[in-house]
């Protein structure tokens, strides 16, 4: 995706240039390069006829290509995958570690390598024979180009207007994010409301290379069933981090990423032994919050959002990322000169914002919802309703001054929720006279269910039904919500005693209040 992303826009209208991909079959994190090249359209050359080929120019964005015993002494430009050289990682050529980024010592032998480098103080970290050039990050300013139409990343990753977006990032190995802690994502979900939150998951793609997407999915499985936000690894991260208000992240280059172009950051890992001393990386180990595993995640993350130092961050980013803005038109000028070609004549290529993610990534949205709520009824102003739903997949202890019930649509694809839920939901409007059709249908069906709700036709209206017969109408000041929560505040009114008939206030998430006018309707 790296080479992808950069070539394109170097490469443009030029036709005295062929670009032909190729890859190692052989490869522990080859799966599933071969299908991302056709979807692209690349033409791909098998990896034995690249190795009896006669390029001008190999262009690559890793250090393990074998290109040292084939039969061409070709240039060979290396681009940075990550932001510059801040991790130790496996060396696939002998035990040990490596640093991340170096091309192999026969490599830089052959003096024909050339490392391209994000920072002009990243030289020092690599030996002379790397050839180390100064050309910026392509990736950091397609983000920063991207900063002003956050909203548009928002829309297509169906986040609403008011929800933040808590991004989790993870990098591989067993001392990333997910790596250490895999139900991280199930118990965010699980504490922080969904009347006011998404969270969404984007991991390094050696974990699904490694392990398979469905071993993935497999250990998501809770987290999938309450409305996790699934990114795929190989394209949508970049709209995905833009759309974000809080970025869980670890040692990775996501994170530093995120970091830098002033997202707050939750450190949910952080492996010190990985993340090489006196990087801007190790710096951001120790200036970012780390999460607490055992102390309640909602607070921890409003808590980040809002003692946020956006400065002090960014600032860190540009010890890692220097002059951003022109690394394509730095790179365009490194690759004709390696081409031995003169520059195209038209403009140099600019940074252009990340693309959408597309398709979006499918989300399993949760109908069944356990719903806890606490009523306040010694207020002057009338009695409150505080609400806070979460997926029913996950459910969080109440306190003794809160009372918890399951909601959950009546076509919730599980049996057993919608046989347990106490409040069943329709969520399609209909007229009033078909609403108590259904109410009286679904309750004869759901005997453990002690009411139903449903909006009518009427903007703001819903008709909730209790068990002993009555119904009672609701009308929602604001945009109209769905039905579980003023169906929420009659089963709060129901179990604390208090008249059906009057005003409440509706706190949603503990965000938002909401006026609702209940009135019990005459029984014919």
């Amino acid at each position: 995706m790296r080479v992808l992303d950069v070539l394109s826009p170097v490469l443009r209208d030029d036709q005295r240039v062929n670009l032909v991909f190729a890859y190692d079959p052989g490869s522990a994190f080859g799966e599933g390069v071969l299908p991302l090249l056709q979807t692209h359209g690349a033409l791909v050359m098998p990896w034995k006829q690249f190795r009896e080929s006669a390029p001008h120019l190999i262009v690559t964005a890793t250090e393990n290509a074998v290109l040292t015993d084939a039969g061409h002494d070709a240039p060979v430009l290396v681009l940075p995958h990550g932001v510059g050289f801040h991790k130790h990682v496996p060396d696939a050529r002998g035990p040990g570690d490596r640093l991340a980024g170096l091309v192999p010592a026969e490599l830089l032998a052959s003096g024909r390598a050339r490392t391209a480098i994000s920072h002009p103080d990243q030289a020092a970290q690599l030996p002379a024979s790397a050839n180390p050039f100064f050309v910026g990050d392509p990736c950091y300013d397609s983000l920063l180009a991207g900063q002003d139409v956050r909203d548009r990343y928002r829309r297509a990753l169906g986040i609403p207007a008011n929800h933040r977006l808590v991004l989790i990032s993870s990098t591989w190995r067993d001392e990333s994010a997910v790596g250490q802690d895999s139900t991280l994502p199930a118990r965010l979900l699980a504490q922080l409301p969904t009347d006011a939150y998404a969270v969404a998951l984007v991991t390094h793609p050696n974990v699904t290379a490694a392990h398979g997407s469905l071993h993935l999915e497999h250990i998501l499985g809770s987290a999938r069933a309450s409305g996790l936000i699934r990114i795929p690894p190989e394209s949508g991260w970049q709209a995905a981090l833009l759309a974000a208000d809080l970025l869980i992240g670890d040692h990775g280059s996501v994170t530093f990423y995120g970091a830098a172009i002033g997202i707050p950051v939750l450190l949910g890992a952080f492996s010190e032994q990985e993340a090489v001393a006196g990087t801007p990386m190790a710096e951001l180990g120790r200036l970012a919050p780390h999460l607490d595993p055992y102390a309640p995640l909602l607070a921890q993350v409003e808590r980040t959002i809002e003692s946020h130092d956006a400065d002090r961050m960014c600032k860190l980013g540009a010890t890692a990322l220097a002059e951003p803005g022109s690394a394509l038109a730095r790179l365009r000028t490194a690759v004709y000169e390696l081409l031995d070609l003169p520059e195209p004549a038209t403009g140099p290529p600019t940074p252009l914002a990340p693309e959408d993610p597309c398709p979006v990534p499918p989300r399993d949205v949760s109908t069944a919802l356990s719903v806890t709520t606490r009523v306040d009824a010694d207020l002057e102003a009338g009695p409150r309703v505080r609400i806070h739903r979460v997926p029913a997949a996950a459910v969080a202890p109440t306190t003794a001054s809160e009372e918890q019930h399951l909601s959950c649509t009546d076509d919730d694809r599980e049996l057993s929720a919608r046989e347990s839920a106490s409040v069943l939901l329709r969520h399609s409007p209909c007229s009033a006279t078909a609403a108590t059709a259904w109410a009286r249908d679904i309750l004869a069906r759901y005997p453990g269910a002690l009411l139903a709700a449903t909006a009518v036709t009427a903007a703001g209206t819903y008709r909730i039904a209790l068990r002993d017969g009555r119904t009672v109408e609701a009308t929602v000041t604001g945009p109209p919500p769905d039905p579980g929560l003023p169906a929420a505040v009659v089963h709060a009114c129901l179990m604390s005693g208090l008249p059906l008939d009057g005003f409440v206030t509706a706190a949603v998430a503990d965000r938002s209040d909401e006026d609702v006018s209940l009135r019990v309707l005459p029984q014919h």
